[in-house]
């Protein structure tokens, strides 16, 4: 059962004395989506009477050249996207107020569940962050009941012209009910403002700054589309008689027309028409210097840097250094998201489902870099281990957004000996040694056992060893004997090279080994595995002396 179809009228049951308002209040109406077109025919003194409306608090005409300019322009509108994009691909999670708190990790656990069930809330943030361009940006919660808890429905955009701040710099929405304003109710929107200088939110958008670049820029790519037009075209020059009439002068402009488009026309009887080439000047790129000129202006406004949006030399710290920059904007866009996430849409969830006095999680994005994690833990370490700096875990798991681990939970550990897959790859000589550790008033047998086994194998390895170094001392002389021909030969050969073909000849191997004496060696071989037969059978009568 979806939502929508559940029960909607159980405000009864909520467990608290506040209500949330289940009703649409900017409701969308249908002149919604038409717009007056400011862009049209923009000037200075028609963007500055813009500029002036908004700072009386209308920001109607304001809200719609905003939306025009990204429309129009393919540049901009690439930066703002670049900019926004950066902010909704990332990950984010719900921390409690105190992670120690198991009353505060119920309600952040809650606060999770509901953020992912609104369907598409990457687009939600994506409309909010629609403030960076335009300085402010609203939408609407559609607020729920569900089995006596207040969820949240949908979450709608509103466009910025249905908003606005009167005389009291009361800020108010326009509604069929109240066309003249209505203070924007509490608990029932979420407002997001993008402050990219001090003052009021009507002029801290991106996009006002920018606006004097759309300007300009769009002189210069008019006059540059008339200037192709005609670039490379001969001029044609007609001439007339003194005493030709106003009509054969209309005619004869209408014949330059024509031969313009048609290459083909006629002219009176006595008038002559002439073509010269156009002239090739140096200056042709003066439009397009311009408008990348205005480009890089707008980039420098919306991303903080050039480097890395637009074509360019550049060296690769210049570039390192400007990409730095970006991610510094996109950290203080995730920052002032996350507070307005957490006032508008977390703190009215907490207060309708657990009361106005429940502290309020927070919302975080992971929007730190592989790099500076790698840098931020190589420093850690070394305050850690080199300086012996007493640093509290609870620091390092918000440092690092890493969950602290429940009672109970498998946590990840270093991968010991015991834990290698049998892949045929060399294993270490030395047996590793065991974990003993037993959890208390549990004794695992197995592990017990494992035990046992493992230092009966390590005993025997070092019985095994002293009794083949005590047999060495003693029958020294016996293995000088038998290798003294062999010893010979290693040391009259002259190089490596001429002892490895010696011993590679089969004949003379078997004439080498006619010199060895080895039936001493054979009698020593012989007692050695008698005595190991003795002392097997020693050890299973459970006798060890």
């Amino acid at each position: 059962m979806s939502k929508k179809n559940k029960q909607k009228n159980k405000v009864a049951s909520v467990p608290n004395s506040r209500r949330p308002d289940i009703n649409e209040i900017a409701v969308a109406q249908i002149h919604d989506k038409y717009s007056s077109y400011p862009s049209n025919g923009l000037t200075p003194v028609k963007l500055a009477s813009i500029f002036r409306e908004a700072d009386s608090g209308d920001i109607l005409r304001q809200a719609e050249l905003f939306e025009e300019m990204e429309e129009k322009d393919p540049h901009l509108f690439s930066q703002l996207q670049t900019r926004k994009n950066a902010v909704t691909g990332l990950d984010y999670e719900v921390i409690p107020f105190d992670q120690e708190d198991e009353r505060d990790k119920e309600i952040a656990e809650f606060i999770a569940q509901e953020l992912e069930a609104i369907e598409s809330f990457e687009d939600v943030m994506m409309d909010l962050l629609d403030a960076i361009g335009k300085g402010i940006a609203v939408s609407e919660i559609i607020w729920g009941i569900d089995e006596g808890k207040t969820i949240v429905e949908e979450i709608k955009w509103r466009h910025q012209k249905r908003f606005f701040w009167d005389n009291e710099d009361s800020f108010k929405v326009i509604t069929k009910e109240f066309p003249s304003g209505l203070i924007v109710p509490e608990n029932k929107f979420i407002v997001h403002r993008y402050k990219a200088r001090s003052g009021h939110p009507a002029r801290a958008g991106v996009l006002r700054v920018v606006s004097w670049m759309y300007l300009f820029k769009n002189y210069d790519i008019k006059d540059w589309v008339s200037f192709c037009e005609v670039f490379g075209m001969p001029l044609r020059l007609g001439k007339y008689n003194p005493s030709a009439s106003e009509a054969d002068k209309v005619a004869l402009m209408q014949a330059l027309i024509q031969i313009g488009t048609d290459a083909a026309g006629i002219i009176p009887d006595g008038t002559e028409i002439e073509f010269k080439e156009a002239a090739k000047v140096s200056s042709l790129n003066v439009y397009e210097s311009l408008a990348r000129y205005c480009d890089e202006q707008i980039s420098k406004a919306v991303l903080g840097q050039t480097l890395t949006s637009d074509s360019g030399g550049g060296s690769y710290a210049q570039s390192k250094t400007h990409n730095e920059v970006r991610h510094d904007l996109t950290v203080a866009d995730c920052k002032a998201l996350a507070a307005t996430l957490r006032r508008d849409l977390i703190r009215p969830l907490v207060m309708f489902n657990f009361g106005e006095d429940k502290r309020i999680p927070y919302i975080r994005f992971d929007c730190e870099e592989a790099g500076d994690l790698k840098e931020t833990a190589d420093i850690y370490k070394t305050l850690i281990c080199d300086i012996n700096l007493p640093i509290p875990l609870s620091h390092l798991y918000k440092k690092f957004s890493i969950p602290k681990p429940e009672n109970g939970e498998e946590v990840a550990k270093p991968m010991t000996m015991n834990s290698l897959p049998l892949t045929g790859q060399p294993m270490q000589q030395q047996a590793p040694p065991l974990n003993t550790e037993v959890i208390e008033n549990d004794v695992d047998v197995e592990a017990v056992q494992c035990k046992e086994e493992h230092n009966s194998i390590v005993e025997g390895q070092k019985e095994i060893d002293s009794l083949a170094t005590e047999a060495i001392k003693r029958n020294v002389g016996v293995f000088q004997k038998m290798f003294s021909p062999v010893l010979k030969i290693v040391d009259e050969a002259e190089s490596l090279e001429d002892l490895k073909k010696a011993f590679e000849n089969d004949k003379f191997v078997e004439e080498l080994c006619s010199k060895m004496e080895i039936a001493d060696f054979e009698e020593l071989l012989q007692r050695a595995m008698f005595f190991a037969d003795l002392r097997g059978r020693m050890i299973e009568d459970g006798r060890t002396e």
